[in-house]
């Protein structure tokens, strides 16, 4: 085809189509630079003979949040030309996501989940691990030898916050800078904020139970496939 042919939309479509070209939302990723891609290889190679049995003895914990309205989660719909903004094809939304709650959960095989009822800093963060931690390992039936797996947050590598991991004797796997996705608990996150906005609930009080609710719902079977 020579440049400056003017061709319809519906050609520049089937070309698209042909060589497998898709319309599809971008996915966002962490910016990483040469140095964090290179420190993120190394540590991928490091461990690639480590063992099932020892990524088992692994404890995942993360923070999120879930708003009431979801602004983060997307849905597809199927519709008629001139219906897009019909109430049924669409997700109500309202400014701040009509209010949220902040979580801190953790799992192994099997999972932990509490709400965050503060300003979440290196200060709650110890709170909340101190308050937590050991029962979610009760609950887990961890033995003493798990290796507890968290990423380079600054409220994770606060000097306070690494002086009560020294302190309480916790062993933890370095990892290096930029790499959350490296912490499977994502895929949870992502599971539950499905489940609870498909419930649609429009009142913050009942947010909490439901997330708590839909948080026991995950399998140990789905836990250990993220793991293995």
């Amino acid at each position: 085809m020579a440049v400056g042919t003017l061709v319809s939309i519906n050609t520049i479509s089937n070309v698209l189509d042909h060589n497998g070209l898709r319309s599809s939302r971008a996915h966002k990723v962490p910016l990483l630079s040469k140095c964090h891609v290179k420190v993120c290889l190394k540590f991928a190679h490091d461990h690639l003979e480590d063992s099932q049995t020892n990524w088992f003895k692994g404890l995942w914990p993360d923070e999120t949040k879930i708003e009431v309205f979801g602004a983060d989660h997307t849905r597809g719909v199927w519709r008629e030309d001139g219906t897009a903004y019909n109430p049924k094809n669409t997700i109500p939304t309202v400014k701040h996501g009509g209010g949220n709650i902040m979580l801190w959960g953790c799992f192994s095989a099997k999972g932990h989940l509490v709400r965050i009822h503060r300003k979440m800093d290196s200060t709650a963060y110890r709170e909340i691990l101190a308050k937590n931690l050991c029962s979610s390992i009760l609950d887990l039936t961890m033995d003493r030898h798990f290796i507890f797996q968290q990423d380079n947050d600054p409220k994770h590598t606060a000097k306070k916050t690494k002086a009560w991991f020294k302190r309480e004797k916790i062993k933890m796997l370095r990892w290096p800078s930029q790499s959350p996705d490296l912490n499977p608990i994502e895929n949870l996150w992502k599971e539950l904020k499905i489940k609870v906005h498909k419930r649609c609930s429009k009142i913050l009080d009942n947010l909490e139970k439901i997330c708590i609710e839909e948080w026991a719902k995950i399998t140990p079977e789905t836990c250990a496939g993220l793991i293995r």
